[in-house]
C-alpha cells in the first residue's frame, strides 16, 4: 500500500484542529515538525499507546520529523483525563525506571535510526526549570471555568469525590511543551483534546505560531468502554507474543472495526469474528515482533486454545438470575450487564443476549475466551 497525506490524515483519525485542509496544505508545501507524549506511569505501554505511535510512524515515513515525548515531568503529576479519581502521585526516580523500556517496546514500528530518525526528548528538561512566576504566567491563560467544565470533574462534583488543586496544572504543563519544541502539529487521544488544545493557546501566546492538533480514536466498545475496563484484556506490549495473540482472540467482536482501523492497514475482512480476530492479532504481532513469531502464536493458539476441548474446573453457584450469577465473577450487575452486551458470554455454547436468560444446574458458561465456569 502506498502512503499518502489523505490516508494519514484520515485513517483512525477523530479530529483535526483547527481544519484537516489547513494541515493537509501545510503538509504540501513543507515538511513538518510533530510529537506525542507518552507518561511512564507504567513500565509497559499498551496497546492504546500503540495508536498514536502507529500515527507518528506514519508521518515519519512520509518524511516529516517526528518527536517521540516521555513525560518523565507530567507523569509525576498524573493526567486527569478521564478519570473517576485523582491518579497516585509518582516521583522522578518512579518515572525513570518505568520508561527504560520503551524505546525496546517500539522499535519495530518507529525508527530511532537512519536518514530521518525519531528523536526523543523528556519534559522534565524544560518543565522542571519553570519558576513559579513562570507557573502563574502558565495560569493567566486559563479560568477555573474552563477547568471545572470538563466532564469527568464534573462527575467527581456530583459524587462528591475531590479535585485536587495540582490536576488543574496538568493540562498547563502539557500544554507548554509545546513551546520549546516550537512543533507545527501535536498528536493525542481523543480524550486528550483539552491538552492539546492548552499547547495551541500556549504556543500562540509565548511564539506567536500556529499549532495543529489531531486526536485519535480510542480503542472502545460500543457503550463508550475502553478495552480492558470490564474484561481485564489490556494488551501490554511487553506481553509475549503468545499472550498478545491470546489476548486479541478474547476481543469482543464489536471491537474488530476499531481494531482493524486502528492497530493495523488493512481493511476489515469479510469475514466470520474468529477468522477476522485471526488476521488482526497476527498482523498486530507480525508489527511488533515480525512474521515468524506471528506465526508461531497463531500455531500456539490454535493448538492450546482451539483444537483442544474446554475443562469446566471453575464453578460458580446458581443464583437468582444470569446477571447476578455472572457478577460473582465480574464483580457486579452492571459490569456482568456488559459483558452480556460485548457478546462475550456463552452458555452451553450458544451466545447469550438476554439479560434474563434462565440457567440451571449444570449449564456451562464461557466468559470470554479463557474463562470456563460450571453451575453448581
Amino acid at each position: 500500500m502506498q502512503l499518502t497525506t489523505d490516508f494519514v490524515l484520515t485513517r483512525g483519525v477523530a479530529q483535526i484542529l483547527p481544519t484537516k485542509k489547513g494541515l493537509a496544505d501545510l503538509m504540501t508545501k513543507r515538511k513538518i515538525s510533530l510529537y506525542e507524549g507518552f507518561d511512564p506511569t507504567s513500565p509497559s505501554l499498551h496497546i492504546g499507546h500503540l495508536i498514536g505511535i502507529r500515527k507518528l510512524a506514519q508521518f515519519q515515513k512520509l518524511g516529516h520529523q517526528v518527536i517521540f515525548l516521555i513525560g518523565d515531568f507530567t507523569g509525576m503529576i498524573g493526567d486527569p483525563s478521564d478519570k473517576s479519581a485523582t491518579r497516585q502521585q509518582l516521583t522522578h526516580e518512579q518515572m525513570l525506571n518505568n520508561l527504560k523500556g520503551y524505546k525496546e517496546q517500539v522499535k519495530n514500528i518507529i525508527d530511532f535510526e537512519g536518514k530521518n530518525p525519531v528523536k526523543i526528548v523528556f519534559n522534565y528538561d524544560w518543565l522542571s526549570k519553570l519558576t513559579f512566576e513562570d507557573v502563574v504566567k502558565l495560569a493567566s491563560h486559563f479560568t477555573v471555568q474552563q477547568m471545572i467544565e470538563r466532564d469527568f470533574f464534573q462527575e467527581r462534583l456530583k459524587t462528591n469525590q475531590p479535585i485536587h488543586l495540582h490536576e488543574f496544572l496538568y493540562p498547563l504543563m502539557q500544554g507548554y511543551d509545546s513551546v520549546p519544541l516550537e512543533v507545527d502539529l501535536e498528536i493525542g487521544g481523543n480524550d486528550q483534546t483539552f491538552n492539546l488544545l492548552a499547547g495551541r493557546t500556549l504556543l500562540k501566546a509565548y511564539k506567536n505560531k500556529e499549532k495543529f492538533c489531531l486526536t485519535t480514536k480510542l480503542l472502545t466498545d460500543p457503550t463508550g468502554a475502553k478495552m480492558g475496563k470490564t474484561t481485564g484484556n489490556t494488551v501490554n506490549l511487553t506481553d509475549t507474543p503468545e499472550d498478545i495473540f491470546g489476548k486479541i482472540m478474547a476481543l469482543p467482536d464489536t471491537l474488530l472495526p476499531l481494531g482493524f482501523e486502528l492497530l493495523t492497514d488493512l481493511d476489515l475482512p469479510q469475514t466470520d469474528p474468529m477468522a477476522a480476530k485471526k488476521t488482526l492479532a497476527f498482523d498486530l504481532v507480525k508489527q511488533l515482533h515480525g512474521s515468524t513469531q506471528a506465526q508461531a502464536s497463531q500455531k500456539h493458539f490454535e493448538q492450546t486454545f482451539q483444537h483442544q476441548a474446554p475443562e469446566y474446573k471453575q464453578t460458580l453457584k446458581l443464583k437468582t438470575n444470569l446477571i447476578q450469577t455472572l457478577a460473582q465473577i465480574s464483580g457486579s450487575n452492571s459490569e456482568a450487564k456488559r459483558l452480556i452486551q460485548q457478546k462475550a458470554v456463552d452458555l452451553n455454547n450458544q451466545t447469550v443476549t438476554n439479560f434474563d436468560q434462565p440457567l440451571k444446574i449444570g449449564d456451562k458458561l464461557k466468559i470470554g475466551q479463557k474463562t470456563f465456569v460450571k453451575i453448581i
